[in-house]
């Protein structure tokens, strides 16, 4: 039994899918292993990522795989219900709708929980924290799962150490294929889509003020480079600081930042980024939103607090007045830019991404009872894989190693 929104809006989200389908060439040629081979035949798969038709067609594929799939979302504004619609319309169990109240958010969460999975697929985490601390009992039934995001991996290595994880999860976020390419140049182009089809401002000029130099947040600095910003980056990391200087773009912290900002991006994965000190700092007319993971980068809540008078600017963007008398505006409530307000990563980068999380689940299945340590990197010849079929569909031949240059790398003596 799903609960979505409207199923009548099925064919809308079938086009969608379809659309992505035809442009994720690794998927496709995964799903017809998957076909063939049936690896989830009986098992039960649970997935939590941003409900868009990149995911959905994610859905499908471990579908063909033979996997009873139950499907939520992984925030409440990026779940689009037209795809959601069409997942149910071609019998796979959805619980999720755009714009869910925290309360009905939990819920969906946990209506895809309860059903006991073998097989989790998780984006920051929701799912393996809900089964831990409020289904216990479910535990012994999950295989193992698969993690998509930076701020889920901090939350499962946390877990680890303190004992508490009890199910071998994969690190699909640190695999070569998904970080460097998804966390860069997906999160770089999809952040200004959103900010660009919300604002309808002009980038160029602007200070543009990213937080947090990780692979993200260099994808999104190279961007607004690229639309002619003069950027700032702020960072906590020594090393990462560095790397911004080096690579052009003023390095200082965000309580000067803010005097100077037109426009802020979180990267971070972590919160309390932008908050009161720097909210009163800002100029009039400033723009926040949030491209790390949850709603609490910019500390959206006690902005809310602080602010004398609110009101919507425009589509999507909420304006709140300072007690200092200036305005300033929030993209998609705070939450994830480039979903609240778009349509996510580009459908050839998620065919990355989610090749390695199918090709991964499918490994924690093959390898059930070899799997000792409960923090599983992704084997390097998944990675490998994914990386030679993509050039392969791209039409690009490489060089190989000769046996002689392979005893050579691989030798002390030269």
């Amino acid at each position: 039994m799903s609960e979505i929104r409207d199923i009548n809006l099925w064919e809308s989200g079938a086009r969608k899918i379809e659309w992505v389908r035809r442009n994720m060439c690794l998927l496709r040629s995964v799903q017809e292993e998957f076909e063939r081979d049936k690896p989830f035949k009986g098992l039960k798969v649970a997935l939590s990522i941003h409900l868009e038709a990149k995911t959905a067609y994610l859905c499908k594929v471990l579908a063909s795989g033979g996997a009873e799939m139950y499907v939520t979302g992984s925030n409440p504004l990026s779940t689009q219900d037209d795809v959601a619609a069409a997942l149910v319309h071609d019998g796979l169990n959805v619980y999720a709708w755009h714009g869910s109240t925290p309360e009905e958010y939990h819920h969906h969460i946990s209506e895809v929980v309860k059903i006991g999975p073998n097989v989790i697929i998780d984006d920051g985490g929701d799912l393996v924290n809900m089964i831990h601390n409020e289904y216990p009992e479910l535990i012994p039934n999950v295989i193992g799962g698969c993690e998509e995001t930076t701020t889920g991996i901090i939350r499962l290595i946390a877990m680890n150490k303190a004992h508490e994880l009890k199910f071998p999860m994969a690190l699909v976020n640190n695999a070569r294929c998904k970080y460097l390419f998804d966390n860069r140049y997906g999160t770089g182009q999809s952040v200004w889509d959103g900010i660009n089809r919300t604002t309808n401002l002009i980038v160029a000029g602007k200070n543009v003020v990213v937080a947090g130099y990780g692979w993200c947040g260099k994808g999104v600095a190279m961007r607004a480079k690229g639309f002619g910003a003069s950027v700032i980056v702020t960072e906590v990391d020594p090393v990462k600081a560095m790397e911004a200087v080096m690579d052009g773009f003023k390095v200082m912290k965000m309580e000067e930042a803010a005097r100077i900002g037109d426009l802020f991006i979180t990267v971070t994965g972590c919160k309390d980024v932008i908050t009161e000190n720097s909210f009163m700092n800002l100029k009039d007319g400033a723009i926040l939103c949030n491209a790390g993971h949850f709603d609490c980068e910019v500390a959206v809540a006690k902005l809310k607090e602080l602010a004398v008078e609110s009101a919507p600017a425009r589509n999507n963007i909420e304006g709140y007045k300072l007690p200092n008398g200036r305005w300033v505006y929030v993209i998609g409530e705070g939450r994830l830019v480039n979903l609240a307000a778009g349509d996510g990563h580009p459908a050839e980068i998620m065919d990355m991404s989610f090749a390695i999380q199918a090709l991964t689940a499918r490994y924690l299945v093959e390898h059930k009872n070899e799997l000792d340590e409960m923090i599983i990197t992704v084997p390097e010849e998944i990675d490998n894989e994914v990386a030679r079929r993509k050039l392969s569909f791209w039409g690009i031949e490489i060089d190989t190693l000769t046996e002689e240059q392979e005893k050579y790398l691989n030798s002390w003596q030269v």
